[in-house]
């Protein structure tokens, strides 16, 4: 699976949003060491427990079983509208550091492959809280 692969199930995954509140659509590819990729798109209620695309990704997976991950592709923008630059909140930052070595990838792709941007979990995260 090469990253144009996992950029166009973001984007695919993306369309799924349920973002009646924000009216920003996000998605996430997220592949596992084994090959095998987990989507997801962020979901928002009317309450505080909205969830963000790259947890949904995380959760799926890791409910199916997996452990292992390679890196996780970001899209995300306003409705109806071009992608923008989209980073993965605080939560998630924190939430994938749980499952992931430092040098975990994040790619966030929003216009084209010139203008991808590719962090480590530690650059966007230093000093994460770790038991």
């Amino acid at each position: 699976m090469d990253l144009e692969d996992l950029i166009k199930i973001a984007k695919d995954v993306r369309k799924n949003s349920y973002s009646p509140y924000s009216h920003f659509q996000v998605g996430a590819a997220l592949l596992c060491k084994n090959g095998k990729v987990y989507s997801g798109c962020n979901i928002e209620n009317g309450g505080i427990q909205a969830i963000c695309a790259e947890r949904v990704a995380f959760a799926k997976a890791i409910s199916d079983g997996q452990k292992d991950f390679s890196c996780i592709v970001v899209v995300g923008g306003p409705e109806n509208e071009d992608l923008i630059f989209t980073t993965p909140c605080g939560y998630c930052r924190q939430f994938m550091s749980e499952f992931v070595d430092s040098n975990f990838k994040i790619h966030l792709f929003y216009d084209n492959m010139e203008n991808l941007k590719t962090y480590s979990i530690q650059d966007l995260l230093p000093g994460s809280f770790q038991l």
